[in-house]
């Protein structure tokens, strides 16, 4: 939406400060750090109130997996919309939700045959947690409460998604107000921590299976830690782990699944399939809030037995047509613009940029995967600042690079044009040089 006629930039601005409550944001710093005012986007573009246009290095949180207004997404907004936008599932369906659902199972890793639809990511995992949980309560189980999950964990804002959570900064505050996790230990910045990571599950599962309901995991890529990549064989060894427990492995997909990291979901480097799988983000291509919980049928056969038994969640916009309509075009986009093959070719052109970056004075490591490169610039974690200043350096060259602290990424749109691809790869060289002076 462009500015009204009349109103100026720092108008809005004003506003904004007076009103709104921004995410993850002090009042101190709502109060004094000059906010973008996004106006319009297009492709890998987004264009601010001042007329400057901004490579969407984030794709607006990892969202925007096809880029925005892709002209197919636009006009199956409008197609929806001639015919219902939202009506409840409560008894009822959309054509939107049931053929989404199929095609869904049709490209999820096999023997996943049921969706649960939500609004974003922190509640599609609050699904698969409470469905956990109640699974093992009328199932024989009820000691099941207890839930495994990573050092360095994200999988949302939500309770029960931060209770999950590993990351000191955004489940710190809240402990009180929290259920038990058994988080396992950080492993550091080397091959060997992950091994002794995944060793402690192994050996918390053997001891104490009777208690653990499920073990939680961003597959391959924890995102909100500072993009640290982990090994596929690790993620198969928990898959084999909990099996062997019997108990229920979560894979929150939510950042990772829809191509990120080069296949459609992340399980697949691993030739592993979840009991409970989570994707939101890419899922719609950004334009609206949708989400989805997929589980086995083994789990939705134990949902039998008379309406007590029944999963006790049922969210308001759960099957919302529009958002359904929108993500079932997300995926014909997929096929028929072949958007993985495409991933292939471009995933080489972030491995070598960060190698070129890996070079760069202030440079501590760089890692990729995919769609996904980073950079950590010190030790200061989600708190540092070193980020910040490689921030506003790339806004004065073109690009939009909001960083985790100390560690600055890319995460493009997953069809952003090779041309400007390369452009951000040598904003984020340039920035991070220009901050290190």
């Amino acid at each position: 939406m462009r500015l009204p006629e009349g109103m100026t930039r720092d108008d809005l601005v004003a506003l904004h400060r007076a009103h709104v409550w921004p995410p993850y944001t002090s009042a101190d710093e709502h109060a004094t750090r000059p906010p973008l005012v996004i106006v319009a986007a297009e492709g890998a573009w987004l264009e601010d109130a001042d007329g400057r246009r901004l490579l969407d290095g984030n794709a607006s949180w990892w969202t925007s997996a096809l880029g925005h207004r892709h002209p197919r997404i636009v006009r199956a907004i409008r197609a929806q919309l001639e015919h219902l936008e939202h009506a409840a599932m409560g008894g009822a369906t959309n054509v939107a939700a049931a053929l989404l659902a199929k095609g869904l199972v049709e490209v999820a890793p096999p023997g996943l045959v049921r969706v649960h639809f939500s609004d974003d990511g922190s509640t599609a995992v609050e699904v698969a947690v409470k469905l956990a949980h109640q699974y093992w309560a009328q199932n024989g189980r009820p000691a099941r409460t207890r839930f495994i999950s990573l050092a360095g964990a994200f999988h949302g804002d939500t309770l029960g998604a931060v209770a999950l959570g590993g990351v000191a900064a955004f489940r710190a505050l809240f402990g009180p107000l929290l259920f038990d996790v058994m988080h396992a230990p950080d492993p550091g910045d080397d091959a060997a921590g992950w091994e002794r990571l995944v060793e402690a599950v192994e050996q918390e599962l053997t001891r104490d299976s009777d208690r653990i309901a499920a073990v939680v995991v961003e597959p391959l890529v924890q995102g909100a830690a500072g993009m640290r990549v982990w090994p596929a064989a690790l993620l198969r060894r928990l898959r084999d782990a909990t099996t062997r427990a019997d108990t229920l492995l979560i894979c929150d997909e939510v950042f990772t699944g829809y191509g990120r990291t080069g296949r459609m979901w992340a399980s697949e480097h691993a030739g592993v399939t979840p009991d409970l799988l989570c994707t939101a983000k890419g899922f719609a291509a950004g334009a609206l809030p949708m989400a989805a919980t997929l589980a086995t049928d083994r789990l939705w056969q134990g949902f039998s037995g008379g309406s007590a038994r029944a999963l006790m969640h049922g969210h308001t916009f759960c099957g919302h047509a529009l958002g359904a309509a929108v993500a079932l075009e997300t995926l014909a986009i997929f096929r028929d613009e072949d958007v993985l093959g495409g991933v292939q070719h471009k995933q080489q052109l972030i491995a070598r940029g960060f190698a070129r970056i890996a070079a760069l004075p202030g440079v501590v490591r760089t890692r990729s995967l995919g769609m996904i490169g980073a950079a950590d610039l010190g030790a200061g974690g989600y708190g540092g600042q070193a980020g910040w200043r490689v921030y506003d350096e790339a806004l004065l060259r073109g690009a939009y690079l909001r960083p985790l602290g100390d560690t600055v990424y890319v995460t493009p749109p997953l069809n952003t044009p090779d041309a400007d691809l390369e452009r951000l790869l040598d904003v984020l060289h340039d920035s991070i040089a220009a901050a290190h002076r």
